[in-house]
C-alpha cells in the first residue's frame, strides 16, 4: 500500500484492509494465488469479499451444535445488512469500527459495484450445510453450488469490471459450480466422516456406490465402482471449467491473471483426483506451493488459460 492510498483512507478502514489481507494469507491457499495478481485498490477488495465469505464458510463447517451455528449465520445476514443500511444512508465507516472485516467490505462496496445480496445466497447455502441437506439430482446440487461458489464469482465481478453484464455473470457462475464440484471430490472422505454427503444420490445409484465407511473409517464400496464415481464427477467439473473459463476474455488483463490463475490451480487439483482416486478417497490431495506459484506466474504473463 503506498503513502498515498494510505493517506485517502481513515486509519481504521486501511487496518481494516490489513486485517482482511492477512486473512487471505493465512487462509486462502488457492483463491490467494489469484488475488494476489490485482492491483492493490482491487486485491484490497478482493480480500474483504473473500475475509466475509470465509468468515461465513467456516460458521457452516464450525464444530459448535447445529441450533447455534445456524444463530451465527443469522447474526452474519445482520452484520451484511448493517453493511448495506451503511452504504445506503451513505453513513461514515466508523460506525463499522470495532468490526474489520465489516468496514473493509463497507469500504470496498462504496468503491465498486459489488452485489452485497450475493452474501445472502451463500448464507442460504451455508444453512444447508448445517442442515444436513442431501442431493437428490445433479440439478438439486448445481443450486447449491451457485450459492456457496457461484455468489463469489459474482461478487468478485463487481471489483474486476467486465464486458457484457449477464454474459459475464453467467460464467462467473458456471467457473463457481466447477471449483465448488472440485472441493466436493476433494473432500468426499472428510465430509462423509462429518456425515455429509454431497454427491447427488442419483449417481450414487447409479454407480452401485453408499459411501458408507466400516469401522475404520474406510468406503465399503468397491474401488472399481468408486473410480468409476469419481472419473465422472471429474468430467463433469471438466465441461463446467470449459464453460467458465469463457469469461476471461471478458476481463481486463490483471482480472483475466487472477481468474486463470484461480483456475488453473484448482484444474490441476481435479487431474490429480482423477488421476489417482483412491489416493483422494483416503487422504485430503492438494498442490505444492511451488506448483501454485508457477500457475499463478503463467496467469500473468498469459500462458495460463
Amino acid at each position: 500500500m503506498t503513502v498515498s492510498e494510505t493517506c485517502e483512507r481513515p486509519e481504521w478502514v486501511v487496518e481494516a484492509y490489513r486485517h482482511c489481507e492477512r486473512v487471505v494469507r493465512e487462509e486462502a491457499r488457492n483463491f490467494g494465488y489469484g488475488i494476489r495478481l490485482m492491483p492493490t485498490p482491487k486485491r484490497r477488495a478482493m480480500s474483504a469479499i473473500y475475509a466475509f465469505a470465509r468468515g461465513v464458510d467456516d460458521i457452516g463447517d464450525g464444530p459448535e451444535p447445529a441450533c447455534v451455528r445456524m444463530d451465527l449465520l443469522d447474526r452474519a445476514r445482520g452484520r451484511l445488512e448493517t453493511v448495506q443500511e451503511v452504504l445506503w444512508r451513505r453513513a461514515d465507516s466508523r460506525a463499522l469500527e470495532g468490526h474489520p472485516v465489516l468496514t473493509a467490505l463497507a469500504d470496498a462496496a462504496g468503491r465498486y459495484p459489488i452485489p452485497l445480496d450475493a452474501f445472502a445466497e451463500l448464507i442460504d447455502g451455508c444453512e444447508s450445510d448445517v442442515r444436513g441437506a442431501a442431493y437428490e439430482t445433479f440439478d438439486d446440487l448445481l443450486r447449491y453450488c451457485q450459492q456457496v461458489a457461484g455468489t463469489v464469482g459474482r461478487l468478485s465481478l463487481g471489483v474486476f469490471g467486465y464486458d457484457g453484464r449477464q454474459r459475464a455473470e453467467g460464467l462467473a457462475d458456471s467457473l463457481g459450480v466447477a471449483f465448488q464440484l472440485t472441493n466436493i471430490l476433494r473432500d468426499v472422505r472428510e465430509d462423509r466422516l462429518a456425515g455429509r454427503v454431497y454427491l447427488p444420490l442419483e449417481d450414487l445409484d447409479r454407480f452401485g456406490c453408499t459411501l458408507e465407511l466400516d469401522g475404520s473409517g474406510e468406503f465399503v464400496d468397491p474401488a472399481s465402482r468408486l473410480h468409476d464415481l469419481v472419473a465422472f464427477q471429474a468430467e463433469r467439473a471438466r465441461a463446467w471449467y470449459a464453460e467458465g473459463l469463457r469469461l476471461l476474455p471478458l476481463l481486463d488483463r490483471r482480472s483475466a491473471a487472477c481468474t486463470a490463475a484461480m483456475a488453473g490451480i484448482y484444474r490441476r487439483l481435479l487431474e490429480r483426483i482423477a488421476a489417482s482416486p483412491a489416493v483422494a478417497l483416503n487422504s485430503r490431495v492438494s498442490l505444492p506451493t511451488w506448483q501454485k506459484a508457477v500457475v499463478a506466474a503463467r496467469a500473468l504473463t498469459g500462458v495460463e488459460k
